[in-house]
């Protein structure tokens, strides 16, 4: 018995507590800590945490962010963007009785070689009509590929996180309908620069912190 509890304690001694470094775009900033026996086992790990705790605001805590740890230097991992989604209850919470909700899926190439999907959705004020809602989820299509082709990553996660993407289509798209709100509910990288598109099934994220 007091073997077994010397081996169990020499592996748990083993393992070591690493700071998770979000991607460049978000400044660097510490994500939170990922426990490790190996360094080489936290490459392709999963983190999620979300906008409003990388940013200390409380309002965007409905912003869900998932990183991959793709380096590990000393004690640090630093982590890549792979995609971010809307919390199931603020979205929920934006459809109303009597209204439409427009969502459309568009994949979108960036200026350094990323495939990203994009997905908005746009709720009118009161129900639209088939043909506006042909007319407004082509608005949105015709602005997210327009401005994501004239981007970078950096630069489209940026526009698609503090809401000037949304805010674009809201712009052209009220003109065919009245709306009440615009939201980019999910986005995710497709294609990496070199790599070919992955049907294999991402890794369970982590939650930051644990």
């Amino acid at each position: 018995m007091a073997r077994r509890s010397q081996r169990k304690s020499e592996r748990t001694k083993a393992k070591q507590w690493y700071n998770v470094i979000g991607p460049e775009m978000f400044g660097r900033s510490p994500v939170g800590e990922t426990v490790s026996n190996d360094p080489s086992k936290l490459i392709g790990r999963v983190i999620e945490t979300t906008l409003g705790d990388l940013t200390n605001n409380f309002s965007k805590q409905n912003t869900k962010l998932k990183f991959k740890v793709d380096q590990v230097a000393g004690d640090s991992a630093y982590t890549k963007f792979i995609g971010h989604e809307m919390t199931t209850d603020y979205i929920r919470s934006l459809v109303k009785r009597r209204t439409s909700r427009i969502d459309s899926i568009i994949d979108v190439n960036t200026t350094d070689g990323y495939q990203v999907r994009v997905k908005p959705s746009c709720f009118t004020v009161k129900r639209a009509r088939a043909e506006q809602v042909k007319s407004i989820r082509a608005i949105a299509r015709n602005v997210v590929l327009t401005k994501g082709s004239a981007l970078d990553l950096n630069g489209l996660i940026q526009e698609v996180v503090l809401g000037k993407l949304s805010l674009d289509i809201y712009k052209e798209a009220k003109a065919v309908y009245p709306l009440r709100r615009v939201e980019v509910r999910k986005t995710e990288i497709l294609v990496e620069p070199g790599r070919a598109a992955s049907a294999a099934p991402a890794a369970a994220p982590q939650t930051a912190g644990s």
